[in-house]
């Protein structure tokens, strides 16, 4: 079925159960994979026959689910659960043999008929997120992401033992270290080189074409990025805050079914590579008023009467409103304790050091990739694309959970007028700490441990859309994974204290 793009950024593709059924038969498919995400914004899935594809089975959902075996979810003894597809993401997949054509559906999570809606579902958290939004009195807010990945030729790692030793070896015919044949790319030089030293080109255009073409998640550009070893970037086109979340999720899933398919793997482990820059997922953001109609376009143009609450053309230094101001203020306020949504793992921290491309302080500015707020200023006096773009998020993070943060924060910033300050222009590294401390500048966490206790003493403005379970599962993962990496020796500790 092919994809037509829409001038308002929204995905033209609207879908009922009936047409779902329609569509199985006519397109000749042979089974359905039924997906939902785990609370660590892992996908995972369950396949059924096309024959068990009806409209009331679909009304219904699927009692398939054993919520004790996902992580996040429920215990053994209340872990019965239902899928119940939403047909707006059916997609045929690719790459399905056709004498075993697939279609997949993502979907939401209930307990049961009787007692609804699973209320740690990250999807239906995303979908709280957005009723929130409408209760306090805005239409909705549209969400562009820049996913930064890996694709590398092998990876290998032994920790298993950890009394004999750990190790990890990483391949790659892009690698600087590569010294087998073709082009290696220098570290940080690999920032839009052109083939064949740009060995992922034609693995970026088919993705983008089969997130386009088959799964409804138009991509804008895609490039190689800076690190050595395959770094690539997927710009995704605008999308409302549920269904971009299922768009983050299925590039993912896209882009390693399709590294796979190649002899090559995907990762979104933000820093894979030592003393190189890691994968962020930058995040833009805007919210919109719609009068008498609080629901999105979808498959409508913009309509002239829409308004991008973040644009004000009078205002001279980036065209921002006082609410983009409140705002951003909101995502300053919270920085350090969204820092543990939205960069989730103790590898995150790796890549949110200096000298790296990567936000470190907590800062906002216009053209300026040193703060963690930035707004873009490519277009000027363009109602359309005005945003705010927070990069502190990766790619490991659970994007249902991640947008729904970053939306908490801002709406807090709007609520209590916390105007954003004055912007920082220059180089925020080459600063003095003496100077950061003259203006305010605080520093992101450190490490995941410093993200957790920063959301254990900032985390009300989270509550109207976050359950408590939800909040205490993420503290107790992620300082479990703290531990798991304090307790281990590091192999360079060998290289710089052995002769102690």
């Amino acid at each position: 079925m092919p994809y037509e793009i829409a001038d308002d950024g929204f995905r033209p593709f609207e879908m009922n159960a009936a047409q779902v059924v329609e569509a199985v038969k006519r397109e000749g498919v042979k089974f359905i994979d039924l997906q939902f995400a785990d609370l660590p914004g892992r996908l995972n899935h369950i396949t059924i026959p096309s024959y068990h594809v009806t409209e009331e089975d679909l009304a219904e959902g699927y009692p398939k689910i054993d919520g004790s075996s996902i992580r996040g979810y429920t215990g053994i003894g209340d872990s019965d659960m239902m899928l119940k597809p939403d047909p707006n993401t059916f997609a045929i997949v690719p790459w399905s043999p056709p004498e075993q054509k697939l279609a997949r559906m993502i979907g939401d999570v209930y307990m049961n008929r009787r007692r609804g809606r699973y209320a740690k579902d990250p999807r239906a958290i995303a979908q709280a997120a957005e009723r929130y939004l409408r209760e306090r009195g805005f239409s909705y807010a549209l969400w562009g992401p820049e996913l930064e990945l890996f694709i590398l030729d092998r990876v290998t790692w032994d920790v298993l033992d950890p009394f004999r030793g750990q190790s990890y070896s990483i391949e790659s015919r892009e690698a600087a270290w590569n010294g087998g044949g073709g082009y290696p790319i220098r570290f940080k030089e690999g920032y839009h080189p052109t083939t064949p030293q740009d060995t992922l080109l034609e693995f970026r255009n088919e993705c983008s074409l089969y997130l386009a073409e088959n799964f409804h998640v138009p991509v804008e550009a895609h490039h190689h990025e800076v690190a050595t070893a395959g770094q690539v970037e997927f710009n995704v086109r605008r999308d409302t805050l549920t269904s971009m979340a299922d768009g983050i999720s299925t590039v993912k899933y896209v882009a390693k079914n399709v590294a796979h398919r190649l002899g090559r793997i995907a990762t979104a482990m933000p820093k894979p590579i030592a003393m190189d820059n890691g994968s962020g997922m930058h995040v833009h953001v805007s919210l919109w008023h719609r009068p008498g109609n609080p629901s999105p376009a979808s498959s409508q143009e913009l309509d002239l009467e829409e308004t991008n609450l973040f644009y004000d053309e009078s205002e001279p230094y980036a065209e921002l409103s006082q609410a983009a101001r409140y705002f951003i203020g909101g995502l300053l306020e919270h920085s350090r304790s969204l820092a543990s949504i939205v960069a989730p793992t103790t590898n995150s921290y790796h890549r949110l050091v200096p000298g790296f491309e990567a936000p470190v302080y907590i800062a906002w500015s216009r053209s300026n990739r040193s703060a963690n707020i930035r707004i873009p200023t490519y277009i000027t006096r363009s109602p359309a694309t005005k945003r705010i773009e927070f990069r502190t998020p990766d790619a490991s993070c659970n994007p249902y959970l991640t947008m729904a943060a970053i939306l908490a924060a801002g709406l807090d910033g709007l609520g209590r007028s916390l105007d954003c300050g004055d912007p920082v222009d220059g180089n925020i590294y080459e600063l003095t700490p003496a100077r950061r401390r003259e203006l305010g500048i605080r520093q992101l966490p450190g490490s995941l441990k410093e993200a957790v206790e920063a959301l254990q003493s900032d985390s009300e403005y989270l509550r109207p859309i976050f359950p408590k379970e939800v909040l205490d599962d993420i503290v107790e993962r992620e300082l479990k994974d703290h531990m798991a990496i304090a307790l281990r020796p590091h192999p360079y500790e060998f290289y710089m204290y052995f002769d102690s």
